[in-house]
């Protein structure tokens, strides 16, 4: 079978398809034969080794783990002996390392069945965004009916989701993005939308319940300055300064007055995992896929996300050597 693999850290050209050897699946484990995978910015952060800090668990020197992937949707082949809510032929989506390949064995706990009413690829799409905005919003952020909700980054694979799940609580929600995606922040419900090419959010003297950062461009002073007095600032991704202050000033701020800044990091668990499905099946979730590449175009897909003007998500569609 094929397989993405990168043994060193590096840009895109790296990850080479090489062949490997088919896994079994261990007595926890689900084998599933691959449709689709999509590739989040944590995939490009684990293969270059940047911001450094990131090699303190991945490596410091080359990388740990060399398979490529997380987000992946397929069909069961095989279970292993203590697996008891999954069976061959189930169509399911989920989480696990190495996700970029033609097959792979994931914990159970990690997949939910796939909806009859959504595509491989949507389903791909979904794992790490998604949980992301979902715990960000709800579990850091503490969303609740009415608030007033903005999420930065909205045209991203988390700000997309982020967009929706914030509908689906009932928020107002407010999309930054740049121009050419106003419509589409609309198209997923956005209340509001701010083109930040001609508006800075941060000092226009609107007040926000809750800010979430998909992509962190401003500081966190900036943050804490567009937040109301009991408001919260979530960030899910961003650069290296943006994170570093996020970790490191984050908590020293939230002990000051009623604001609290906090960081995110996507957790992936059943419950949620079947929360989404539930958003999926009924419609209220609906993927934005920006573009689609084969398996063996993996490195330009990589290329591409880094660029940082995808519109949604990036996904891979996995084709199998012996599909008719």
């Amino acid at each position: 079978m094929k397989a993405a693999i990168y043994s060193r850290y590096g840009p895109p050209d790296v990850v080479q398809i090489t062949d490997v050897e088919k896994p079994v699946p261990k007595d926890k484990e689900v084998l599933i034969r691959v449709r689709a995978a999509s590739v989040n910015p944590l995939d490009w952060h684990l293969m270059r080794g940047t911001p450094y800090i990131v090699r303190l668990g991945a490596g410091l020197r080359r990388p740990k783990i060399t398979r490529l992937g997380v987000d992946l949707a397929g069909q069961v082949e095989a279970v292993g002996r203590n697996v008891t809510q999954c069976k061959p032929g189930d169509e399911v989506f989920g989480a696990c390392r190495g996700a970029c390949a033609e097959y792979v064995c994931a914990v159970e706990g990690k997949l939910v069945p796939k909806p009859a009413n959504v595509s491989f690829e949507d389903a791909a799409a979904v794992p790490v965004a998604a949980l992301s905005a979902l715990q960000g919003l709800r579990d850091k952020g503490r969303i609740q009916r009415g608030h007033e909700v903005l999420v930065d980054g909205a045209s991203g694979g988390v700000g997309t989701f982020a967009v929706q799940i914030a509908k689906s609580f009932d928020a107002e929600v407010t999309a930054v993005c740049s121009m050419r995606n106003v419509e589409t922040a609309r198209s997923i419900g956005a209340d509001h939308v701010i083109d930040y090419t001609r508006e800075d959010f941060t000092r226009n003297g609107q007040r926000y319940d809750l800010i979430l950062a998909a992509n962190a461009y401003h500081s966190i002073f900036d943050y804490r300055r567009a937040l109301s007095q009991d408001g919260t600032y979530v960030m899910v991704g961003g650069g290296g300064i943006q994170i570093l202050q996020a970790l490191l000033l984050g908590p020293l701020l939230s002990l000051i007055g009623s604001r609290k800044m906090g960081f995110v990091s996507a957790k992936i668990n059943k419950k949620d995992l079947v929360f989404l499905k539930d958003l999926l099946e009924a419609g209220k979730v609906v993927p934005v896929i920006d573009k689609r590449y084969a398996l063996s175009d993996v490195a330009e897909a990589l290329r591409y996300l880094e660029e940082g003007h995808a519109q949604g998500k990036v996904v891979l569609t996995v084709g199998h050597s012996n599909d008719a």
